[in-house]
Protein backbone atom coordinates (compact mmCIF):
# COMPACT_ATOMS: atom_id res chain seq x y z
CA UNK A 1 0.00 0.00 0.00
CA UNK A 2 1.06 3.54 -0.69
CA UNK A 3 -0.13 6.16 1.79
CA UNK A 4 0.35 9.86 2.29
CA UNK A 5 -1.07 12.15 4.94
CA UNK A 6 -1.87 15.85 4.91
CA UNK A 7 -3.00 18.06 7.75
CA UNK A 8 -5.81 20.52 7.07
CA UNK A 9 -7.09 23.20 9.42
CA UNK A 10 -10.86 23.47 9.15
CA UNK A 11 -11.67 26.95 7.90
CA UNK A 12 -14.78 28.88 8.91
CA UNK A 13 -16.03 28.80 5.31
CA UNK A 14 -15.92 24.97 5.43
CA UNK A 15 -18.51 24.78 8.21
CA UNK A 16 -22.29 24.96 8.30
CA UNK A 17 -24.62 26.75 10.72
CA UNK A 18 -23.97 24.01 13.31
CA UNK A 19 -20.21 24.74 13.22
CA UNK A 20 -19.28 21.39 11.70
CA UNK A 21 -17.59 20.66 8.38
CA UNK A 22 -20.23 20.70 5.64
CA UNK A 23 -20.41 17.29 3.97
CA UNK A 24 -19.23 18.33 0.50
CA UNK A 25 -15.99 19.75 1.88
CA UNK A 26 -14.73 16.26 2.64
CA UNK A 27 -14.53 15.74 -1.13
CA UNK A 28 -12.29 18.83 -1.30
CA UNK A 29 -10.15 17.39 1.49
CA UNK A 30 -9.83 14.15 -0.50
CA UNK A 31 -8.63 16.15 -3.49
CA UNK A 32 -6.00 17.94 -1.45
CA UNK A 33 -4.72 14.63 -0.04
CA UNK A 34 -4.74 12.99 -3.49
CA UNK A 35 -2.87 15.93 -5.05
CA UNK A 36 -0.18 15.78 -2.37
CA UNK A 37 0.03 11.98 -2.64
CA UNK A 38 0.75 12.28 -6.36
CA UNK A 39 3.27 15.06 -5.70
CA UNK A 40 5.03 12.92 -3.03
CA UNK A 41 5.28 10.10 -5.59
CA UNK A 42 6.95 12.51 -8.02
CA UNK A 43 3.93 12.60 -10.35
CA UNK A 44 2.27 15.99 -9.85
CA UNK A 45 -0.98 16.63 -11.66
CA UNK A 46 0.71 19.34 -13.73
CA UNK A 47 3.09 16.72 -15.13
CA UNK A 48 0.22 14.37 -16.02
CA UNK A 49 -1.54 17.21 -17.80
CA UNK A 50 1.66 18.14 -19.64
CA UNK A 51 1.73 14.53 -20.89
CA UNK A 52 -1.81 14.97 -22.21
CA UNK A 53 -3.50 12.92 -19.48
CA UNK A 54 -6.60 14.05 -17.59
CA UNK A 55 -7.92 12.27 -14.49
CA UNK A 56 -11.64 12.89 -14.04
CA UNK A 57 -13.45 11.55 -11.00
CA UNK A 58 -15.77 8.70 -12.03
CA UNK A 59 -17.08 7.78 -8.58
CA UNK A 60 -16.92 9.20 -5.08
CA UNK A 61 -18.04 7.71 -1.78
CA UNK A 62 -17.98 9.30 1.65
CA UNK A 63 -19.03 7.95 5.02
CA UNK A 64 -19.57 10.41 7.85
CA UNK A 65 -18.78 8.92 11.25
CA UNK A 66 -18.27 11.95 13.53
CA UNK A 67 -18.06 15.71 12.93
CA UNK A 68 -15.01 17.90 12.46
CA UNK A 69 -15.24 21.45 13.81
CA UNK A 70 -14.06 24.93 12.88
CA UNK A 71 -10.33 25.51 13.58
CA UNK A 72 -9.68 21.82 14.24
CA UNK A 73 -6.71 20.26 12.44
CA UNK A 74 -7.73 17.07 10.67
CA UNK A 75 -5.38 14.55 9.09
CA UNK A 76 -6.37 13.09 5.75
CA UNK A 77 -4.70 9.84 4.73
CA UNK A 78 -4.87 8.89 1.05
CA UNK A 79 -4.07 5.30 0.09
CA UNK A 80 -3.41 3.49 -3.17
CA UNK A 81 -3.76 -0.25 -2.60
CA UNK A 82 -3.63 -1.59 -6.16
CA UNK A 83 -1.98 -0.90 -9.46
CA UNK A 84 -4.13 1.30 -11.71
CA UNK A 85 -5.10 0.40 -15.24
CA UNK A 86 -7.55 2.72 -17.02
CA UNK A 87 -9.01 3.52 -13.59
CA UNK A 88 -7.50 4.16 -10.19
CA UNK A 89 -9.07 3.74 -6.75
CA UNK A 90 -7.87 5.86 -3.86
CA UNK A 91 -9.24 5.48 -0.35
CA UNK A 92 -9.26 8.13 2.37
CA UNK A 93 -9.42 8.30 6.13
CA UNK A 94 -10.02 11.62 7.87
CA UNK A 95 -8.90 11.71 11.50
CA UNK A 96 -9.56 14.28 14.20
CA UNK A 97 -6.85 15.77 16.40
CA UNK A 98 -7.02 12.75 18.73
CA UNK A 99 -6.40 10.39 15.80
CA UNK A 100 -9.97 9.04 15.73
CA UNK A 101 -11.31 8.23 12.25
CA UNK A 102 -14.25 10.57 11.62
CA UNK A 103 -14.76 10.03 7.89
CA UNK A 104 -13.83 7.46 5.27
CA UNK A 105 -14.08 7.74 1.53
CA UNK A 106 -13.07 6.51 -1.87
CA UNK A 107 -12.62 8.05 -5.30
CA UNK A 108 -12.27 6.29 -8.62
CA UNK A 109 -10.31 8.27 -11.19
CA UNK A 110 -10.25 7.57 -14.89
CA UNK A 111 -7.36 8.23 -17.22
CA UNK A 112 -8.36 10.15 -20.34
CA UNK A 113 -6.35 11.31 -23.35
CA UNK A 114 -6.72 15.11 -23.35
CA UNK A 115 -6.79 15.38 -27.16
CA UNK A 116 -9.19 12.57 -27.99
CA UNK A 117 -11.16 12.67 -24.71
CA UNK A 118 -11.09 8.85 -24.83
CA UNK A 119 -10.12 6.57 -21.94
CA UNK A 120 -6.53 5.41 -21.86
CA UNK A 121 -4.27 3.41 -19.58
CA UNK A 122 -2.39 4.98 -16.70
CA UNK A 123 0.89 6.52 -17.90
CA UNK A 124 3.83 4.13 -17.78
CA UNK A 125 5.89 6.52 -15.62
CA UNK A 126 3.13 6.51 -13.01
CA UNK A 127 2.81 2.73 -13.14
CA UNK A 128 6.56 2.33 -12.66
CA UNK A 129 6.55 4.46 -9.50
CA UNK A 130 3.48 2.73 -8.09
CA UNK A 131 4.81 -0.76 -8.85
CA UNK A 132 8.05 0.07 -6.99
CA UNK A 133 6.15 1.18 -3.89
CA UNK A 134 3.29 -1.32 -3.72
Amino acid sequence: MITHEVKIRVRYKDTDKMGVVYHSNYIVYYEEARTELFRALGIPYAELEAQGIMTPILEVESKYIAPAYYDEVVTVRATIAEEPMARMNITYEVMDEAGKVINTGRTMLGFVNAQTRRPCRAPEAMLKVIREKL
